[in-house]
Parts: C-alpha cells; sequence; structure tokens
C-alpha cells in the first residue's frame, strides 16, 4: 500500500511530500518507483522526490541474507539489510562490514548508493572496493546483474552515484575476517590543529582505524583543538570473554525549542567534551557500538536541532593545517557552530565515477539552521573554499549546494551522466537532489 507523507533527510531539511511505497518485493515494486530510499539517513535531499507525489520505493523491508559463505565471508543480501543487523549476524562468525560509517541505521543499498567511508578509508578505501556485484533494476526497465566484468560501466556509476543510476535490489559483499568481537582503542587530547595533524597523520601510518574530533569553538591558539583516536580490532588474546552487552539506547521523545543548539551552548558542549578526557593517553578495550556509532545510543538525536534542523558540511581537502585552519577561522567568521565535529585521512579516489573521497583529509560539521537563506549562505562560502583548494562537498550530506559547484568538484560528472542516459534515456531516475545540482 502506498503512503502519502512528507518526510525529509536526517538533517530534517529540506521536507517533500513523497509517495512511500515500502516493500518486500523489491523487483516488483521497483516497476513504479522513481527512486529508492533506506533508512532516511542521508543528511540533506539525496532520498527526496523532485516531484511533490513522486513514487519513493522504501526498501527496509526487503532485509533478507540470500547467501553467506562462512569461509570466505561472501555476503549475498537484499539492498535493505540494515548494517546493525549485519553486525548481530554476523560478529558471532567473527566477520563485519569491511567499511562502517558513522551509524548502524543504515542500508546496504544505501552504503552503495553513498559509497560510504569510514576511519579506515586510508587503508580499506570505500564500501564499493569491497562490492562483488549489484543486482538493479536500470531507469529502461530492465533489470541487470552488474560487477567489475559485467556492466562494469554501470558498476562504476553505481559506487557513489546516489540512488541516480537505478534500484539497487541485491548486494554481494565480501566482509571481514576479525579475529575478536571487540575493539583495541588508544585516544589522546591535544591542544592545538598542528598537533592534532601531525598526531593524526602519525597514526595513520600505521594504524587501520584512525579519526579525530575537533572543538570548533576555541578561538587563538587553541583552534583546533581536539582529541585522536586510533585502533584496531582486538586479538583473540587481549578481547575479554564473551560478547560486548548491548549498548544502553535512550530515545528522545520531543524537538528541542529552535535557537537552543546555538554557538554559546555547543561552546559550553565542546570545552566539556574536550574536558572531560585525561590529558594522559587511554588504552582500552571497547564494544564496536561504542568505537563507530557512538550518536546511536541517543535514537532521534537529530531533534536537538529542533523543527528548523541542521545541516552537515563534509568536505575533503589537502590534508593540510593551513587549509584547514582556514577553514576553521572561516566556520567563525561565518558565525557558524557545531558539536559533532570530525576529522579523517582519506586515501586514494575509488573507482565509483562521483563518489566522494580523495587523498586527503574529510572534516564533517553539523550546523544549526537558523533559516534555508542562511544554510544557503554559509554553504556558498564553504563551497567556493573549498574550490579554490581542490577539495569536494560530499553530496549524501549536501543539502545545499549549487550546480556550478558540483561540476567544478566532480570532474568526472560528465562520464557519469553518460553512463546513466545509457540505461535510464528517458531520465526516469530522478531526486530532490539531481535536481538541485543538475546531475
Amino acid at each position: 500500500m502506498n503512503n502519502i507523507r512528507r518526510i525529509s533527510g536526517w538533517g530534517r531539511h529540506p521536507w517533500q511530500p513523497a509517495t512511500l511505497c515500502p516493500s518486500e518485493a523489491l523487483e516488483a515494486a521497483s516497476t513504479r518507483a522513481r527512486l529508492s530510499r533506506g533508512l532516511g539517513r542521508s543528511y540533506g535531499d539525496a532520498a527526496l522526490p523532485a516531484d511533490q507525489g513522486d513514487i519513493v520505493l522504501s526498501t527496509p523491508s526487503a532485509d533478507r541474507i540470500l547467501s553467506f559463505d562462512e569461509e570466505t565471508g561472501v555476503l549475498h543480501a537484499e539492498a535493505g539489510l540494515e548494517l546493525g543487523e549485519l553486525y548481530k549476524l554476523m560478529l558471532p562468525r567473527r566477520w563485519v562490514s569491511p567499511v562502517s560509517p558513522g551509524t548502524r541505521h543504515v542500508t546496504l543499498g544505501g552504503m552503495v548508493a553513498s559509497d560510504i567511508h569510514g576511519r579506515n578509508h586510508h587503508v580499506a578505501g570505500t564500501f564499493g572496493n569491497h562490492v562483488r556485484s549489484l543486482r538493479m533494476r536500470v531507469g529502461d526497465g530492465r533489470v541487470l546483474t552488474c560487477s567489475r566484468e559485467e556492466h562494469s560501466d554501470l558498476f562504476r556509476a553505481t559506487l557513489g552515484g546516489m540512488g541516480l543510476t537505478g534500484h539497487i535490489l541485491e548486494v554481494e559483499v565480501q566482509l571481514k575476517r576479525v579475529d575478536s568481537p571487540w575493539i583495541y582503542e588508544e585516544s589522546e587530547r591535544l591542544p592545538t590543529l598542528e598537533q592534532v595533524f601531525a598526531k593524526l597523520r602519525e597514526a595513520s601510518a600505521s594504524w587501520p582505524m584512525t579519526v579525530a574530533w575537533i572543538d570548533t569553538s576555541s578561538q587563538g591558539s587553541r583552534l583546533g583543538r581536539g582529541i585522536v583516536m586510533r585502533a584496531r580490532w582486538a586479538t583473540a588474546d587481549e578481547a575479554p570473554a564473551g560478547a560486548p552487552p548491548p549498548t544502553p539506547r535512550v530515545r528522545l521523545p520531543f524537538d528541542f525549542p529552535n535557537g537552543l543548539a546555538n554557538p554559546f551552548t555547543f561552546g559550553i558542549l565542546n570545552r566539556l567534551w574536550y574536558a572531560k578526557h585525561p590529558a594522559k593517553q587511554i588504552k582500552r578495550i571497547v564494544a564496536p557500538e561504542s568505537f563507530y556509532w557512538i550518536l546511536d545510543m541517543v535514537d532521534d538525536w537529530n531533534r536537538v536541532f529542533g523543527r528548523r534542523g541542521f545541516t552537515q558540511y563534509q568536505c575533503v581537502l589537502p590534508s593540510s593545517v593551513e587549509v584547514f585552519r582556514g577553514f576553521l577561522e572561516l566556520f567563525r567568521e561565518l558565525g557558524a557552530c557545531s558539536f559533532v565535529t570530525v576529522l579523517k585521512d582519506c586515501g586514494d579516489e575509488g573507482e565509483g565515477l562521483i563518489s566522494f573521497p580523495k587523498l586527503g583529509s574529510t572534516i564533517a560539521v553539523d550546523i544549526p539552521l537558523r533559516s534555508a537563506e542562511h544554510g544557503q549562505r554559509m554553504t556558498d562560502a564553504f563551497n567556493e573554499y573549498v574550490l579554490r583548494h581542490g577539495g569536494r562537498v560530499y553530496l549524501a550530506k549536501d543539502a545545499f549546494s549549487r550546480p556550478e559547484h558540483v561540476r567544478q568538484m566532480y570532474p568526472r560528472l560528465q562520464e557519469w551522466k553518460e553512463v546513466c542516459r545509457q540505461y535510464d534515456p528517458k531520465g526516469r531516475m530522478r531526486s530532490a537532489l539531481s535536481q538541485r545540482c543538475g546531475l
């Protein structure tokens, strides 16, 4: 049954009426839909319809595992399988996703469409690096299997293709074997951006998972101070006996008042979070949920930003202290604020034609919205800075970028469009993102 309702991305801006079509039979239901949507965790308008009332295929109820090889770790599953459920089923078998983003509430299809990256991009690349094949319904109506050997142009266009190359029905992916269900983590508090960068670079040279939290409220010599974390899967000898216990979760039951998330309140939170970490280095064994998905401990945490919502701006820039200092200075000049601010190192550009990560470092900031005009002004200023330094914005997080900026940031965009036209000559697959950005 179809459900007409207003939907948004995780940033709660913009909202768009859609004819939502949940289905356990994706292949049959995909004949009518113009877009697929997983769990709605892309932050902007990537999973919103281009036109009001367009049929959007909701995939989470199609979550069956079709086959799994215990020896090789090759998983074949429907596109609606949630990452958290994959961990629940596979971690006891000592297999995990080769790449994990900052939330477990994402489907396999969404991971492919966004070509998600994680804290191990500098060694493992994007999720697409580990995908073996896809089964899809493309815009001209055909159901195809694509891989690096079969319809390879469609395969490359779909990795990071924002769901615009067709409906992803099934995914075959190579999982990663681990020795235990626990993670060994070290963290260190550092008082300057220079030290954060140096420590992150040092960690990335020898650790498979690295990330830094940045204090965006600090000024002067403290600008960009933060906490650097490095981790690996714990060995069987050092891991605790038994599996990690379930992580306690609470639900935010109401929207916070508009404006409560502001530079003053976020400044307090930034100072408290920095001070909470001891001056000395911490070494510990943690559950994967505590390392990867700390925000998932609070369901509906996006309600902190009120009904106006927020925008997450994520970009990749050259790994230069000077470049990132300039970005943080611009951030403050624009009156922006963020508490959940993440800095990671990236490896080489992947095979997806409009996949986001490339060599450099990426920063993500969650900025409360005062209005749509406010979000547009900030994004324009950030994008102009990013373009001057040869970077790009992450389309899965974007809600405001202009077509001219996107064209300059993604040099393989025209090649991607040509592949889309080949498999969808009538332009059936559309989204609010594709309409806004000229994709």
